[in-house]
């Protein structure tokens, strides 16, 4: 009996390490891919539903999508009524792995695990190794499943074992059995697996097997309830659209099974082609899991509004705040106790940065404001928020060295050296904004003033630094390079005032127009501001230095 449970609890280990090797070598060869593909083809809830479906069939996982979901409406990238769509195709493509396993591909494994250490170990392209994780995953999630398919066929043989399964029927306690082990191993097509593996062996039946299906759907949703813990309140409401969704499918499939088992059960064999002998039952319990989520899908996809809706009442609006009432600092997209997805994890850094960018930007442009008003009574707000900026430049270089010592898609490690470069920059412009208020304090207590001239001087090359920033930004959140010659023109011309300003400030020194104390700051000042459109060049040329890295070692 131990020998049998030993054996079983190593087939299970081999066939999870292979599920995840294959999901998480997916992520790391095409996570970046995949991640373009859910914000670009989800321009409608049908193409969402489709979208959901191929990419959670791809992965091998549907905590893995919603998780990716709940991400991308945190930050704002996703509607909720397009969300709900992918979420919808999720429940469908998780089903996949349950048919695979059904058709019991076990002979050819060997030969995927051996090819996939082949590509690990002796070929030297990165990308290669990393497709021979999903192809090792591959091959030991069947190894996985052959093993616990030969323990399982010993345990046919012991009377217990035999008696306590026949005499398992009751439907709540299916459930319930459902819930808790898909809600452990955060996964429905681990559970849903077993149970396939169990029907081919004979040793459990149909019906019971159709409430623990119930139970895993409800199960699922612990992954991203979890995630949309942290986040904001749409995404509280994405990961309610899918546990809602869910609960409402279980409440429906629940009733339905209890007044129509026996047609149901005859709908299944006959869809699936199988009689009633055990090694036709796995592949019932594995259509059973797809015609369950299909009809779902169907039922309720022209509810999903009223859906969206009832997750604004159970979700209400909550006042974003970048730091309590009491003084204390918060990240919005990121947590450094709980790293997110890896094919995502890169892109809540961007998010984060992003926002502190903002931040600075702003800052600087009070403090502009400060100086040529001068009105020294609103810099003290510049270095209340210089010390924000300088907090999340701290945790923000936190996260990445986390997730960098993480399996993270190749693109996003080519990425992560310039995101370090892109948050120095960002915080080197706060320190910009903290040198002029600096000046504003200085000129208050000492009672010296800059000229009109100069003032204007000052006013309109901010206003081409300010476009160089704005620019800059753009293009490295949105990858889009289209820009760069126009965001080259800024940065030059940004070089050329500086010239003609500290010319034009030392004519106005020999004229007796500008006060020497006043003119050494304005030197200062102009050279300071110069500095902050390097800073803005090298934002927006650190995507273009990652694509020369990933083209280089490809």
């Amino acid at each position: 009996m131990i020998t049998i449970f030993v054996s079983l609890l190593g087939g299970l280990g081999l066939f999870i390490a292979g599920m995840y090797m294959m999901s998480h070598g997916i992520e790391k060869v095409a996570g970046n891919k995949l991640r373009k593909i859910l914000e670009t083809f989800t321009r409608t809830r049908l193409t969402g539903v489709l979208v959901g479906l191929f990419f959670t069939a791809v992965i091998q996982s549907s905590s893995t999508a919603t998780v990716m979901v709940v991400t991308f409406v945190n930050s704002g990238l996703m509607a909720l009524s397009n969300a709900c769509g992918i979420i919808l195709g999720a429940n469908i493509g998780t089903t996949v792995t349950a048919l695979l396993v059904a058709f019991r591909l076990s002979a050819i494994a060997p030969l995927f695990a051996f090819a996939g250490a082949i590509m690990m170990n002796f070929i030297p392209y990165p990308t290669v190794k990393k497709s021979g994780e999903i192809v090792m995953g591959f091959g030991l999630l069947f190894l996985g499943i052959s093993t616990m398919s030969g323990s399982m066929a010993d345990l046919r043989e012991i009377p217990a074992v035999i008696s306590f399964l026949s005499g398992f029927t009751n439907p709540i306690l299916g459930i319930l059995m459902g819930f808790v082990i898909t809600s452990i191993v955060q996964s429905s097509s681990v559970t849903v697996s077993i149970l396939v593996v169990m029907g081919s062996m004979g040793l459990v039946d149909l019906r019971i097997c159709m409430f623990i299906i119930l139970g895993c759907n409800i199960g699922a949703c612990s992954s991203a309830v979890l995630t949309a813990l942290q986040g904001n309140v749409n995404a509280k409401r994405a990961a309610l659209i899918h546990l809602l969704f869910n609960i409402f499918g279980t409440v429906l499939m629940f009733i339905l099974l209890m007044l129509f088992s026996t047609q149901i059960e005859g709908i299944i064999r006959f869809v699936s082609g199988t009689g009633d002998d055990p090694g036709s039952l796995g592949r019932n319990i594995a259509f059973a899991h797809f015609i369950f989520k299909v009809f779902q899908v169907i039922v309720f996809y022209p509810f999903m509004d009223q859906i969206i809706a009832l997750t604004y009442v159970l979700a209400k609006e909550e006042t974003d705040k970048s730091a309590s009432e009491d003084g204390e600092y918060r990240l919005k997209y990121i947590n450094l106790s709980k790293l997110p997805n890896p094919a995502v994890a890169i892109y809540m850094a961007k998010q984060e940065m992003e926002r502190m960018a903002n931040a600075a930007f702003s800052n600087l442009n009070i403090a502009a404001e400060c100086l040529l008003k001068e009105d020294s009574k609103g810099i003290e707000k510049v270095y209340e928020t210089e010390k924000y900026i300088d907090w999340l430049c701290e945790q923000i270089n936190t996260y990445m060295t986390k997730i960098n010592q993480n399996a993270i898609p190749l693109r996003d490690a080519d990425l992560i050296s310039g995101y370090f470069h892109v948050c120095s920059d960002i915080e080197r412009i706060g320190d910009h904004a903290e040198d002029i208020a600096d000046v504003v304090r200085y000129f208050d207590e000492k009672d010296v003033h800059l000229s009109d001239e100069g003032k204007e001087d000052l006013k309109g090359m901010i206003e081409v630094v300010n476009k160089l920033l704005r620019d800059s930004l753009d293009m490295f959140v949105t990858g889009d390079m289209t820009n760069m010659e126009e965001v080259r023109a800024l940065e030059d011309k940004t070089d050329e005032l500086e010239i003609t300003l500290q010319d034009k400030h030392v004519q106005r020194l020999s004229d007796g127009r500008c006060s020497v104390r006043a003119g050494v700051f304005f030197s200062d000042l102009v050279s300071g501001i110069e500095r902050v459109g390097d800073h803005a060049i090298n934002i927006a040329f650190s995507l273009s230095e990652a694509k020369n890295r990933s083209a280089a070692r490809a």
